[in-house]
């Protein structure tokens, strides 16, 4: 499987090798008032690739910060591990799918402390 994927690589970067060499003639981009830049297709065309990931990134950027500034403003998570038995009950009571134990202390006079999961879907 290593070799396997070795062998992609090494055919896509020969693919790009090869339109890189079969395009090294010049081409003209024509900006506003009657600006224009001269360079080798692969070089245009290189550019605009980047310029794109750089467009994407600032694009994604508010949806970051917003993301941060919510997980710097949620409680951090309990200190005890999740417990769960094998038969999914605890002291006789069921727990659902998707309940956490936060606390399974003996001492607590037979309650346990159920906190619902958070689910962050992508």
């Amino acid at each position: 499987m290593k070799y396997l994927l070795w062998l992609l690589k090494a055919a896509i970067f020969f693919t790009l090798f090869a339109f890189a060499l079969n395009n090294q003639h010049d081409a003209t981009v024509n900006f506003f008032f009657g600006t224009y830049w001269r360079a080798p297709l692969v070089i245009v065309v290189l550019v605009a690739f980047a310029g794109g990931i750089v467009v994407g990134a600032l694009g994604m950027l508010p949806g970051w910060w917003r993301h941060r500034s919510n997980a710097a403003r949620t409680p951090a998570a309990p200190a005890t591990m999740p417990v769960a038995s094998p038969t999914g009950t605890t002291g006789g009571s069921p727990v659902s799918g998707n309940a956490l134990i936060v606390n399974d202390d003996s001492n607590n006079n037979g309650s346990t402390d159920l906190t619902v999961a958070r689910h962050h879907g992508l």
